[in-house]
């Protein structure tokens, strides 16, 4: 079973190549969103999203419980999880225990029977933030990708719309 991770900076593309990536196999995607709309900008990034991806995908919106999603959507279509990064804020914000659950992520990841294409954000590259919180996240996204790349049978780097193979 595929498990490819898909990893870039802000606006790289890496959505946009997830999608041709879970479109490629067989069956109706299921598109799993992790972000809320909370605000007006963010609820103009999801309609962009949808309309780019089209009517022929399957919605779920899961900010928390990621596991239990793939599990319910496991036997059907592709799964395109996006994004990992806007999960671990949403666990974070919720004072989940964000380490269990991303190991349990990657512990279910090779129990499923149908391919999971995940997005996430390389948020690491840059200058070391100037607050606390900023830099527990950062570290925590660099932690969670390593992980999560771990469990992956592929890693994709995006740059400027263009995909690098990784693993």
């Amino acid at each position: 079973m595929a498990i490819i991770l898909i990893t870039g900076g802000a606006r790289s593309g890496k959505s946009k190549r997830a999608e041709m990536r879970t479109r490629a196999f067989p069956g109706q995607p299921v598109y799993v969103a992790t972000a809320e709309a909370l605000d007006a900008e963010m609820q103009a990034r999801i309609a962009e999203h949808r309309a780019r991806r089209g009517a022929d995908w399957i919605d779920r919106e899961v900010p928390l419980d990621l596991v239990p999603a793939l599990v319910a959507t496991d036997g059907g279509g592709a799964r395109l999880v996006d994004c990992l990064t806007l999960w671990l804020s949403n666990l974070m914000h919720a004072e989940r225990n964000w380490e269990h659950e991303v190991n349990a992520l990657a512990a279910a990841l090779p129990r499923l029977k149908s391919p999971v294409v995940l997005v996430t954000n390389e948020v690491g590259l840059g200058i070391v933030p100037d607050n606390a919180l900023a830099r527990r996240y950062r570290d925590a996204a660099g932690i969670m990708n390593q992980v999560i790349a771990a469990a992956s049978n592929e890693v994709e780097f995006v740059v400027a719309g263009l995909p690098m193979k990784l693993k």
